[in-house]
């Protein structure tokens, strides 16, 4: 099992610009959570557990990593995954900040059972989907990268689709020594991927009410041009390959397509 866990030095802004829940500042004592699985008709395994926490004393978010490296971590990433929130739990958490998590939930409640591991979320924490309250707030739909956006925030490195991540992991549970052939460039570039998912959450809930509806708005017109723009583009590419697939065709063929 890899194991990662970083601190990223951060301050929490003014409560007048934080995410409040229910009226309540839970910031401080949230859990922020994502997780990278693999599924095939069923889910199979976690690839990648991700979560955070700030830590108010030292100014930090606290990240903590698990990615499987065969087989055998399918069940123990599991145990891990719980002792974490049960720690968490001790140390009076008590949100668990998502986005869109239901998916994630189906996936590890659906693990737990498998492999006989008792633990209920709901009862443990107050769950928290950042997604539900951006609808909540604006009667709108939103992904987590254009989110991410609105709030000015940037990635480093590339994205990861969700197919190449499911591919990966699906090398890992059947080939036990894939792992180690992996490059250690694309282990790294899944682990940051996945931190920057829980690391997000939280950077979007502090900067929550810094985004007004015409921000909303401004994006929206933005995402619109910008797929017009690819709409056309692909018009274009479609059209120049349909010329040279003329020019290519031998001339009885041409005659027969002229009539």
């Amino acid at each position: 099992m890899l194991v990662q866990q970083e601190r990223i030095p951060v301050a929490v802004n003014s409560s007048e610009y934080t995410l409040k829940y229910r009226g309540e500042e839970i910031i401080k004592d949230s859990i922020f959570f994502d997780l990278e699985h693999y599924l095939y008709k069923e889910p199979i395994a976690i690839g990648v557990f991700g979560a955070a926490i700030y830590q108010d004393e030292k100014k930090v978010i606290e990240t903590t990593q698990y990615m499987i490296e065969n087989r055998k971590d399918a069940r123990a990433i599991l145990k891990m995954t719980k002792e974490y929130f049960e720690a968490m739990k001790t140390m009076g958490k008590k949100y668990l900040v998502t986005f869109s998590g239901n998916n994630d939930f189906l996936v590890i409640n659906h693990l737990f059972k498998k492999y006989e591991i008792e633990y209920d979320f709901s009862e443990e924490f107050e769950l928290v989907d950042i997604q539900k309250e951006y609808e909540a707030k604006y009667k709108k739909n939103i992904g987590l990268k254009n989110l991410e956006r609105l709030h000015q925030i940037e990635r480093d490195g590339e994205l990861i689709s969700g197919m190449t991540l499911a591919k990966t992991f699906s090398k890992i549970i059947k080939d036990h020594g894939y792992i180690h052939r992996m490059p250690e460039e694309k282990v790294t570039r899944i682990m940051k991927y996945n931190e920057q998912d829980v690391v997000n959450l939280f950077n979007i809930m502090n900067r929550w009410e810094e985004v007004t509806l015409e921000d909303v708005l401004t994006l929206e017109g933005k995402l619109l041009e910008e797929k017009a723009r690819k709409m056309e583009m692909k018009r274009l590419l479609e059209e120049e390959a349909e010329k040279e697939n003329q020019k290519s065709l031998p001339l009885d063929d041409l005659a027969n397509e002229m009539g």
